[in-house]
């Protein structure tokens, strides 16, 4: 029996990568002198809420469904904004501690005394809805602007960027992976090395550096 030759439909739609013409794979982290650009950029326009945000990121290096789920009462305690805090990440359920250096201490402050609140309430309150708190998209889309502000390429970065850019530099520093393991808040260490992109030259860089 004769084969019958088939056509596609004219009607059909080819299908599209859901990846096409996007940049894919790890974000950039900032380098230290982008840090202190976008901070001196959002003191400039004066955008208060966009700086502790900006501040408790780099921080608390916690993904942004964690970071904008952040209550008052997480980072203050008896008035005072806290040295150090710990939340429970709701991807893995895990603990997970952070520091809150001075220069953030100052802009959580600043916030704070202009958003006012009680300690249930959310530190990034949604506009929409006084007991929803900031979405993802909306941080990532500030993200987008605080980024191009400063010269960067927006697809160049997200909100992991800012999670890993901290961690970056104490690796490069320290070459201390198990302690980027601990401030990430991995069960692995494996993904941690994934995470941070360490490969071999990483590793032939520490050891050059260690002279016996």
């Amino acid at each position: 029996m004769e084969k019958k030759t088939r056509f596609p439909s004219p009607t059909l739609k080819a299908s599209v990568p859901w990846n096409a013409g996007k940049m894919v794979g790890a974000k950039r982290a900032l380098k230290e002198k982008h840090v202190w650009a976008i901070r001196f950029w959002l003191g400039s326009e004066q955008r208060v809420r966009d700086r502790v945000l900006f501040d408790l990121a780099l921080d608390s290096k916690l993904r942004g469904c964690d970071l904008v789920s952040l209550r008052i009462g997480d980072i203050v305690t008896s008035g005072q904004v806290r040295h150090r805090a710990m939340v429970v990440q709701q991807k893995t359920r895990r603990p997970v501690q952070f520091e809150i250096t001075e220069t953030t201490r100052e802009s959580v402050r600043a916030w704070l005394e202009h958003r006012g609140g009680g300690l249930n309430e959310y530190v990034f309150p949604s506009r929409l809805s006084a007991k929803a708190h900031l979405s993802t998209r909306q941080y990532a889309r500030l993200l987008d602007q605080w980024v191009q502000a400063v010269g960067l390429i927006a697809a160049e970065y997200g909100t992991h960027s800012l999670r890993r850019t901290k961690v970056a530099m104490i690796y490069k520093r320290t070459g201390n992976i198990r302690a980027v393991q601990i401030l990430l808040g991995h069960s692995k260490l494996d993904s941690t090395v994934r995470y941070l992109g360490v490969d071999v030259e990483d590793a032939l860089a520490l050891s050059e550096a260690t002279d016996l």
